[in-house]
């Protein structure tokens, strides 16, 4: 017999009553807002509270805003669906099927097996080493969703399994959720650190040059490296202080994964069609800008060899729900997103801020359009969109201010990577670790609350003086 059990009616109550609210509200909205745009922002709003209280799963919500957006005609059918093929969604949705190759041929097990042997004596050294691998690969791999989602999400999923930390079996806190939200953080910093390192970057470079400001890959890391390492070596310690994993300590880590790694035996043919596949993925990930190779692109060819090898078959693709899930609520954010740019919304709310900051001293102007730069992300579920849509206005504001416009330039810059750390849907790198259900989705939210409190204190403080001391303004 069919049952109601799954659908929490009592949560749709505030994110109707409060879309109700602001659509009604339409007739008073603020002057240089359409009646659209207005609108759309009743409409994301209610979505978003939706997501939060969870009457549904997040896809279940998506597809209710999804529906209403269309039905009330602020997007026609052709142009809403059109978030369904949005490329970073779709990188988003391959890293899901590389993750499950790793997981099916237990090379991602024998990959843990290895990293507890070096770094397991510690859970926070584990932590550690694996932001240290993002760290490599961060001035050469454009796509911080690729480095999370295709390289580290997989080896941290099976080094948590191979601890039996898995949400299945409700064991997510031994140690699966602190090292991923770890690596969550760790690949906000290092996109944050190098100009090659996330695409909305060169994005800020392009953006700055009308304004007579030039951004180059040194000064942009010269100003980032001491704030990033200090991040680096903090944030990972607030997390284990405030999120601390079950399993703290492994002392026999090194004898126990050589004997797990004896028992596994020598490396199966799949293990090595996945490393083969890893390395070209790997490879076109880091040289794709050079080659002319899209981040995605190479996911789907990842995901091909997988196939053709025999790795995965068309049903274990099929069945990876977290992927499909993933697709439709983050699809339907992305749309809403970019609709809210479309109509005005948010170029009407860069405009507002910068007239209200008119004769106030340079200093405060700064750090009142980066805190709302920041906190602006929830508005938002993708960095480079909120980067094209509010970067050029807000420096625009900075510089006629009086902040020096390489310092502006910058921390815009550096921001337009850590506001990703806003949210479970604010970059490509969120969906995927969050949608794996290692950290509950009112944790993820106050850590990130907290957190980025952490990151304006360090960026803005000591970031500003590392640049005066090195000359850069």
């Amino acid at each position: 017999m069919m049952t109601l059990e799954n659908v929490k009616y009592k949560k749709f109550i505030a994110p109707i009553v409060v879309g109700v609210i602001l659509w009604l509200l339409s007739p008073i909205k603020p002057v240089g807002v359409s009646v659209a745009a207005w609108h759309m922002f009743a409409i994301f709003v209610a979505t978003i509270i939706g997501c939060i209280t969870q009457p549904l799963p997040i896809g279940g919500v998506a597809i209710i805003g999804f529906s209403i957006t269309v039905l009330t005609g602020e997007v026609p059918m052709n142009k809403a669906i059109a978030g369904f093929g949005n490329d970073s969604i779709w990188l988003i949705v391959m890293a899901f099927f590389i993750s499950r190759g790793f997981i099916k041929t237990g090379l991602g097990r024998r990959m843990a097996f290895h990293f507890v042997s070096m770094f397991g004596k510690k859970t926070l050294g584990l932590a550690y080493s694996l932001i240290g691998v993002d760290l490599i690969l961060a001035p050469a791999t454009p796509s911080n969703t690729a480095r999370a989602g295709g390289i580290m999400y997989p080896i941290i999923r099976s080094l948590a399994s191979a601890f039996g930390s898995t949400p299945e079996n409700n064991t997510q806190g031994k140690i699966g959720s602190f090292l991923l939200f770890s690596e969550f953080q760790g690949n906000i910093i290092t996109s944050a650190m190098f100009l090659t390192a996330m695409a909305g970057n060169p994005l800020t470079q392009s953006l700055a040059q009308p304004l007579g400001i030039h951004i180059t890959w040194m000064n942009w890391f010269i100003a980032g490296v001491v704030p990033g390492i200090i991040s680096l070596i903090l944030v990972p310690l607030i997390i284990y202080k405030i999120y601390p994993p079950e399993i703290k300590e492994t002392p026999d880590a090194k004898e126990w994964s050589k004997k797990q790694l004896d028992e596994m035996g020598k490396v199966s043919v799949a293990e090595k069609f996945m490393i083969m596949t890893f390395l070209v993925a790997l490879v076109l990930w880091v040289l794709g800008s050079f080659l002319g190779i899209d981040a995605t692109l190479t996911a789907f060819i990842a995901l091909s060899l997988l196939l053709i090898t025999g790795v995965l078959s068309w049903t274990d693709v099929t069945k990876e729900t977290g992927a499909w899930n993933t697709l439709t609520w983050f699809s339907v954010l992305v749309m809403m997103a970019g609709q809210l740019n479309e109509l005005g919304f948010i170029p009407w709310l860069s405009k507002s801020i910068g007239s209200s900051l008119h004769g106030m001293n340079w200093i405060f102007v700064l750090i009142i359009l980066i805190v709302a730069y920041f906190y602006s992300h929830y508005l938002f579920a993708s960095a480079t969109a909120h980067v094209s849509a509010m970067y050029g206005a807000f420096l625009a504001v900075a510089v006629s201010g009086g902040v020096p416009p390489l310092l502006a330039a910058l921390m815009l810059g550096f921001f337009g990577d850590l506001m990703g750390s806003t949210t479970h849907y604010g970059n490509g790198p969120a969906p995927i670790l969050f949608g794996s259900g290692y950290v509950k989705q009112n944790d993820w939210w106050k850590m990130n609350a907290l957190l980025g409190v952490v990151y304006l204190v360090i960026w803005v403080g000591a970031g500003s003086v590392w640049m005066k001391v090195i000359g850069l303004w």
